[in-house]
């Protein structure tokens, strides 16, 4: 099992994270926003922060998620979305660990199959510290 990647400087309603989302006030702006709520709803373990300027989500310090807006789509990441199951396939990329899924208004996406792979990630990364701290 791969390490973690912990952020230091995650903490609950983060004001950069704030400051980005009213940078990013547009229709990929609020499906980001949509989905990194998505992120914040998995428990009140959840914390937030501002990393390569992508809002992301973590679980007590290690982070299990982001967001980001490009031109015509917004990813939502996975930092070990290489080992999350997919039985929808809605997972792309070919990094060695990360892997991520585009949204866009011009297409549609399995909304609850998005949202149970946003909770595997979370339970994957609460996994991993479970894991960590028993050994």
């Amino acid at each position: 099992m791969r390490g973690l990647f912990r952020l230091r400087d995650a903490e609950k309603g983060h004001p950069e994270v704030k400051l980005w989302f009213e940078a990013h006030d547009s229709e990929l702006g609020g499906i980001a926003l949509k989905w990194f709520d998505a992120l914040r709803m998995c428990g009140d373990d959840v914390t937030e922060v501002l990393h390569d300027n992508q809002p992301t989500a973590c679980v007590n310090k290690a982070a299990f998620a982001y967001v980001d807006v490009f031109k015509a789509h917004v990813n939502l990441g996975f930092f070990h979305g290489v080992e999350l199951p997919d039985p929808d396939g809605l997972l792309v990329g070919t990094g060695k660990f990360m892997r991520h899924v585009k949204l866009s208004p011009k297409f549609s996406v399995d909304e609850d199959a998005l949202l149970k792979l946003v909770q595997a990630s979370c339970e994957d990364i609460r996994q991993r510290l479970e894991a960590e701290h028993a050994s």
